[in-house]
């Protein structure tokens, strides 16, 4: 008998494909329609706020083509979850004019072939990739974009049986087909499920993207890996679009959506009359957030520094450190540079390395949140990492970028040096290191960890800051830049 992988399992997934009785739908009163719209919208309002678990994620999609007419995916911690999901959205209004054409159920899983590590010593797996994994297991919807499903199953012929193959070989041709996902990285977010036992394929996979066309390249690139051509039998495809449970009416009225009149596609998840004791408490606490980084972000416009939004420079970042070689380090996040660079959402990707320290900052800038989390998702593969910002404390004060003019790059070491130790005496400091981008000796990166936002500011309101920034303003080619990572 061949060895067979380890698995881990995570959240269990309905896609749910229902199909509208479009005739039904215009010969209903006006009445039963707006009653079908109320109940179906609440429903998936509802769904989406996670009101019926205590964690998971739901969305809608509108389905092209003649396969099914919607979409609505469910993530959920147990199956029995999962079947009243299914079954409370046959008790609306809405259901009387749809049939469940069909379905799929699945768990998210994650195999040793590519980690083996993570099974046989999961203590020692570093915090990157302990991340990585956990979020295959429990994903997150993104809040826009296009979907893909697809069923697959691997083949057992007379002349192409994966099951006859010996561990290694299995583990070669999977490693061989993740480095061509790779080169999508940015650009498409993939769940892979189970579904051996509980549905007719294997594997359930589902791919997401912002433009479309990258689902087909991503596909049609995979199918001449062995592992594909020779070993894979797929199921039928669909393809959709997200859009929020609020333009529900739009849809069944025959208008584009996502509409656009809205904040974003969880706009409605969170008001409206679904949840509405959840929304309170998350509407404060996202208010109050606002507030305290609001007032962050004036202190240090006032010392003439840019904080810009609350994620900085308008941006999302995300920050891992890896205690490889330099060198070798460089050489890998070049290459997934080198995918990110094809899209405009990417702002920079670059290694920087810590003065007198054997470890060396990933700092990797995107417009958007989802785009800066995919990336954190292939960035965390990288070697020897041994964290995340944001990771160490509760608060992290985690980008100060700084530009130095040339002939003053020595004194500006020499000056961190003393901020160094004023900082050590500071109360609620955890620790701060001194990064130079390894292509721009000139681009510095400062991280610096705290227990909690006061004692940062408690820092930048200090008379030895203010000096520093006034003796900056001499050595600097540009102003001071901040991210914040809580």
């Amino acid at each position: 008998m061949t060895e067979a992988p380890p698995t881990d399992e995570g959240w269990f997934v309905l896609h749910d494909f229902r199909t509208v009785d479009w005739d039904a739908w215009r010969e209903a009163p006006e009445r039963e329609r707006e009653r079908a719209i109320k109940e179906g919208t609440q429903y998936l309002q509802r769904h989406e706020a996670v009101d019926d678990a205590d964690e998971g994620d739901s969305g809608v999609f509108s389905v092209l083509g003649h396969k099914a007419d919607l979409l609505v995916l469910h993530f959920r911690p147990t199956i029995d979850q999962l079947s009243r999901a299914e079954r409370r959205f046959e008790g609306t209004a809405l259901a009387s004019f749809t049939d469940q054409t069909t379905s799929y159920v699945s768990v998210t899983e994650i195999s040793g072939y590519s980690t083996p590590e993570f099974f046989e010593e999961p203590e020692a797996v570093d915090e990157g990739t302990r991340r990585y994994m956990e979020s295959k297991l429990t994903p997150e919807i993104p809040d826009e974009g296009y979907v893909s499903f697809y069923p697959m199953t691997k083949r057992r012929g007379e002349t192409h049986n994966w099951y006859d193959l010996d561990f290694e070989e299995r583990a070669d041709l999977m490693a061989s087909h993740a480095e061509t996902g790779k080169g999508y990285a940015g650009r498409i977010n993939q769940v892979i499920a189970s579904s051996v036992g509980f549905d007719d394929h294997e594997w359930g996979v589902t791919l997401f993207a912002d433009d479309p066309t990258d689902i087909k390249d991503i596909v049609y690139e995979m199918r001449f890996d062995d592992v594909s051509a020779k070993y894979s039998d797929f199921g039928q495809f669909y393809v959709g679009r997200r859009f929020p449970p609020s333009d529900l009416g739009a849809y069944l009225d025959g208008e584009a959506v996502p509409t656009g009149e809205h904040g974003n596609a969880h706009e409605s998840a969170h008001s409206g009359d679904a949840g509405e004791e959840h929304t309170a408490d998350a509407g404060d606490a996202h208010e109050s957030d606002a507030s305290d980084d609001g007032s962050i972000r004036t202190e240090l416009a006032d010392l003439d520094i840019y904080a810009g939004k609350p994620h900085g420079e308008d941006v999302y970042a995300t920050v891992l450190y890896s205690e490889a070689d330099t060198d070798d380090l460089f050489s890998e996040v070049d290459g997934l540079r080198g995918n990110f660079d094809h899209y405009d959402t990417h702002v920079k990707t670059a290694v920087y390395e810590a003065r007198g320290r054997d470890r060396n900052a990933v700092v990797s800038i995107w417009d958007t949140a989802s785009a800066a989390e995919t990336a954190a998702g292939f960035l965390s593969e990288l070697p020897e990492v041994v964290s995340r910002a944001g990771e160490e404390s509760g608060f992290g004060t985690m980008g100060m970028f700084y530009t130095i003019k040339p002939d003053y790059r020595e004194d500006f070491h020499d000056t961190f040096d003393t901020v160094e130790g004023i900082l050590e005496g500071m109360e609620g400091h955890q620790d701060t290191d001194l990064f130079a981008n390894v292509e721009d000796e000139n681009d510095m990166f400062i991280s610096s960890q705290w227990d909690a936002r006061e004692n940062a500011m408690a820092f930048f309101r200090s008379e030895e800051f203010s000096e520093t920034v006034e003796w900056g303003r001499d050595v600097l080619a540009d102003r001071p830049r901040h991210v914040f990572l809580a």
